[in-house]
């Protein structure tokens, strides 16, 4: 691991995987600066976990995927340090944005939580538009004043109890290797998404099963200018509208499975 002899603050690195062959290499490699760096992985099949064993500067542990909330929050009571970045396995930290973190964290007087934007990469190509151009997230916090919500188990959300910033450096998203990948990411969003809100109780209907898709897609890749990324906005636009009309097909399943279960336990 590289020494961070200008950083007298300690930072853990927290990564979540399941199957990121392709992606986790250079997401570890990106972030070896930091003092420590643990791997929450799902039983990985295709050799994450394996690969993960043989960084001699990466603590790897295998815990049952629940949600990504439940996941988060697991990995964060691992952490050994208050100050922490919590980065994806499709994503890299840059050197600049490197530099950016290191010296945010030794500042005198810091905020709790730091919110990143990111460039979006679509197979080593950015992506400057289709809904993205605005997208941040909390990446960077301490964990004495934060802590992941559980009314959400997708895209889940950070409660700071103080201030955040925003750093200018964006993270880099590797988010599209190939077809197959990124729609099976999305499928699965929209499984989760539905279960999230079945649990919230919102009741399934046809026409929004139609509306909320066909909206998603004209929203990206028109109003917001996906049809700027060519084919590649297109690819990404349509699989993200296909993530939301999972969502309504799963929750339609959810709720006939529930009433099922209502009828044979009736007396």
């Amino acid at each position: 691991m590289s020494q961070r002899s200008s950083s007298s603050t300690k930072l853990t690195t927290l990564i979540i995987t399941y199957n990121e062959i392709g992606y986790i290499e250079r997401c570890v490699e990106a972030v070896a600066f930091s003092d420590e760096i643990i791997v929450v992985d799902s039983y990985s099949t295709d050799g994450t976990y394996e690969f993960l064993k043989e960084q001699p500067n990466v603590k790897v542990v295998q815990h049952p995927f629940e949600n990504f909330t439940a996941q988060k929050s697991y990995a964060l009571s691992l952490a050994s340090n208050d100050w922490i970045l919590f980065i994806d396995a499709d994503e890299v930290v840059s050197p600049v944005l490197k530099d950016e973190i290191i010296s945010t964290i030794n500042e005198p007087n810091p905020h709790e939580a730091y919110w990143f934007y990111r460039k979006f990469m679509f197979q080593n190509k950015p992506l400057n538009f289709s809904g993205w151009q605005t997208d941040k997230n909390h990446r960077l916090f301490r964990k004495s004043k934060a802590k992941f919500t559980d009314r959400k188990i997708v895209h889940e959300t950070l409660e700071v109890d103080g201030t955040s910033g925003i750093l200018k450096e964006k993270l880099i998203h590797f988010c599209y290797k190939d077809y197959e990948d990124y729609k099976g990411k999305m499928l699965k969003y929209g499984r989760l998404k539905a279960k999230e809100a079945f649990y919230k109780e919102k009741q399934f209907n046809y026409v929004l099963m139609v509306v909320k898709p066909l909206w998603k897609f004209i929203n990206h890749y028109i109003i917001r200018f996906g049809f700027l990324d060519g084919k590649r906005g297109l690819i990404i636009c349509y699989l993200n509208a296909l993530g939301v009309y999972e969502r309504f097909k799963e929750l339609k399943k959810l709720e006939k499975k529930n009433e099922l279960t209502y009828y044979l336990v009736m007396p």
